[in-house]
């Protein structure tokens, strides 16, 4: 694909001007000829909402295949799948009705192609924005685990609002997840999810402070190492994480969920859960396979394009990133749309969404820039710039 076949834009800019620009080339990304050895490397993956539903009224309306087909192509990559999380809009339109037949599916696939996949538990089958006792919060994250558990996938016990808005303490916490870990089946991957990412989940541990959340987590973890594959760190915050990975047991995992420094934390020896491997794939495999190889120079040169780009992805209210992960699937062909459950497509101004285009091309990842072009002067003629 030459540049000039691509073609030019006028993308706007933060002053309200129109800047001319024409997309590269894109990166020469190849899939690992061999699995993965160094690290573990999950992309929490999005899913492809169905543009033709008349009604959101009875839950979520997905676009199967297209999703499905999503999962394919990040395990073709070599990366396991971390199913039915934040990504996935759990939470945020995606109800755990819709996520347990997501969960199914996607481990229907996991099974026919040998994909790497682990999936949410949570407590959202709960009513929300309604009190709930510590007993409903854990027979209700025991109901998730074992579902999860029963689809042949390992469970991430993700941090429940439910149990944020019930709990009064340490001890409220213990009370809950003490018996989730000690029923479960096979080491599980505890999920810390920091309130940049959810408001609703501000003091989680029961503690107002970092450091008491910090020494709590890892209390709970030492008491039941044998149960835990590792802990999943989404605090962006790389100094503590650094500190949590060094003082967990032998042999439970660090998963940086850090997207905005994922790439030193894995150097250094984290292993990675991330969203923003959704949209990187490519080059979050290769880097992979550098380092297996022992070449960290060449980790380092095919990571560090892509740090702008998650920065402006994550940029606060960082919860909405999913509409960028959503916005460079479409760019790069993966689904025919750019439209997401519950109308979420326009939580980013076209700003942002042309900053990420420019980005994403710098880094390499617009696969087609031909396609990405034409598709991205299309929801600028919706904007009103350009014929």
């Amino acid at each position: 694909m030459s540049v000039a076949a691509a073609g030019e834009l006028l993308l706007p800019v933060a002053d309200g001007t129109l800047e001319r620009f024409v997309p590269g080339e894109p990166a020469a990304f190849e899939p690992p000829a061999d699995p993965p050895s160094s690290r573990v490397f999950y992309a929490a993956a999005h899913v492809v909402a169905d543009p033709l539903a008349s009604s959101e009224s009875a839950g979520a309306a997905l676009d199967w295949e297209a999703t499905l087909a999503y999962r394919r192509h990040l395990w073709s990559w070599g990366l396991g799948v971390a199913e039915a999380m934040d990504t996935a809009q759990r939470g945020m339109g995606l109800g755990w009705g819709e996520a347990r037949e997501l969960i199914s599916r996607s481990a229907a696939e996991a099974r026919s192609c040998g994909g790497r996949l682990s999936a949410g538990a949570g407590t959202d089958q709960l009513p929300a924005g309604r009190p709930a006792s510590l007993s409903r919060i854990r027979d209700a994250y025991l109901e998730q685990c074992e579902f999860v558990e029963g689809e042949g996938c390992r469970p991430i016990v993700m941090a429940s609002r439910a149990l944020a808005a019930s709990a009064r303490g340490p001890d409220d916490y213990r009370s809950v997840l003490d018996p989730v870990l000690e029923q479960a089946g096979e080491p599980v991957i505890l999920h810390w999810l920091g309130d940049m990412f959810d408001p609703e989940l501000a003091g989680y541990w029961g503690w107002s402070d970092l450091n008491g959340a910090t020494d709590e987590v890892l209390r709970l973890i030492a008491d039941h190492a044998d149960k835990v594959d590792g802990l999943k760190v989404s605090l962006l915050d790389d100094a503590r994480e650094i500190r949590l990975r060094e003082a967990l047991p032998d042999g439970v995992r660090l998963y940086t969920g850090d997207d905005f420094n994922y790439s030193t934390l894995i150097a250094g020896g984290s292993d990675a859960l991330l969203g923003i491997f959704d949209a990187i794939a490519p080059a979050a495999a290769c880097a992979l396979e550098a380092l297996d190889g022992g070449d960290g120079q060449g980790f380092e040169k095919t990571l560090e394009p892509t740090l702008p780009l998650a920065r402006k992805l994550f940029a606060a209210p960082t919860w909405h990133y999913k509409t960028g992960i959503v916005f460079l699937a479409w760019l790069n062909g993966h689904q025919s749309h750019f439209r997401m459950v519950g109308g979420l497509e326009g939580a980013r101004t076209l700003v942002h969404l042309a900053d990420v285009f420019r980005l994403a091309d710098g880094a390499g990842l617009l696969a087609d820039p031909r396609l990405a072009t034409e598709r991205m002067r299309r929801l600028l003629a919706v904007g009103g710039i350009g014929p």
